[in-house]
């Protein structure tokens, strides 16, 4: 079952959310990142807090997880919501990726299938063992990883004050919700079922009971 074999990984991921809550105590403004600088000046807005930082490279990755597990399965088997919803992710990576160089933080994007983060690392690495096994599990590795985005979406609204990093994350909430709305229509139209592995029961129903969303660009 594909949902008992990302719970102890996610419990990773996890962990380092709840550390950043904690950071969010802090607002230190040294950058300590990777390469990539930009000479564009700060948007107009709250100062950006350590955790604020951290939570924008980490949502890159997570995005970038999402595109390159997407591209992988589109080429693997060819079918929908891969090939439209892969081009949604690299569109999601670019509004952060935005953020990032308004507010001259270095960051670094990878080739495909490599991440800094290594628990992020780990997952794609799960992902491309099981989405090769059938259809029907590379819909449930879209549906996880679309589970998993709007959670984490979700905590790191809860510690930032910063309103153009409250509305880059809501957007991709929105997006992610729809593509999970796309993942769990097609795994049903399957016969088959999605089971939530991070949203709960009442978080996920009300998400697959909602009409689909209009997301701001």
């Amino acid at each position: 079952m594909l949902a008992s074999k990302y719970f102890k990984i996610s419990g990773f991921i996890m962990m380092f959310i709840l550390t950043l809550t904690v950071l969010s105590c802090s607002e230190n403004n040294q950058s300590d990142e990777t390469p990539n600088n930009s000479s564009e000046e700060p948007i107009n807005d709250f100062v950006l807090t350590e955790t604020d930082k951290d939570a924008l490279l980490f949502m890159l990755e997570e995005e970038k997880l999402a595109r390159d597990t997407y591209e992988f399965l589109d080429n693997t088997w060819s079918i929908n919501p891969f090939a439209n919803i892969k081009n949604s992710e690299q569109t999601h990576m670019n509004a952060v990726e935005n953020l990032l160089i308004q507010y001259n933080i270095e960051y670094i994007i990878l080739p495909a299938g490599k991440f800094e983060n290594k628990n992020l690392k780990n997952l794609y690495n799960q992902f491309v063992i099981d989405g090769k096994v059938s259809t029907s599990s590379a819909l449930q590795i879209g549906a996880t990883i679309e589970d998993l985005d709007i959670v984490d979406l979700g905590v790191f609204l809860k510690t930032t004050s910063n309103e153009s990093v409250k509305l880059v994350f809501e957007n991709l909430q929105c997006g992610s919700r729809n593509h999970l709305r796309s993942f769990v229509a097609t795994i049903e139209n399957l016969g088959d079922t999605y089971v939530p592995q991070f949203l709960t029961e009442t978080e996920y129903n009300l998400i697959i009971t909602s009409s689909h969303e209009q997301c701001s660009q």
